[in-house]
């Protein structure tokens, strides 16, 4: 969508050079800046969006206490089945 407010951007400043009429002139030239405006607004839109997390995927704090107490509960097993005593060979 942002793509149509460039062309008709340049089609703003192409009837801008042509004219011959200086009202005309001012009103496309103003026209086609506010038009170049909204072309990069909906650009830098585009792109953020582009670069925005998906919020389903984001963890809840429940579930992050789950995770972790599972990864603790898992280190405390490692660390029970790993013999710490060197000289007991």
């Amino acid at each position: 969508m942002h793509w149509l407010f460039l062309l008709l951007g340049f089609a703003a400043m192409v009837v801008a050079f042509k004219t011959t009429s200086s009202g005309l002139m001012v009103v496309c030239l103003i026209a086609a800046l506010v038009l170049f405006i909204l072309w990069l607004a909906g650009l830098y839109s585009a792109r953020m969006v582009g670069r925005s997390r998906d919020t389903s995927m984001i963890i809840d704090p429940v579930e992050l206490r789950r995770m972790r107490e599972q990864a603790e509960a898992r280190k405390a097993a490692a660390a029970a089945d790993t013999p710490t005593d060197a000289t007991s060979r």
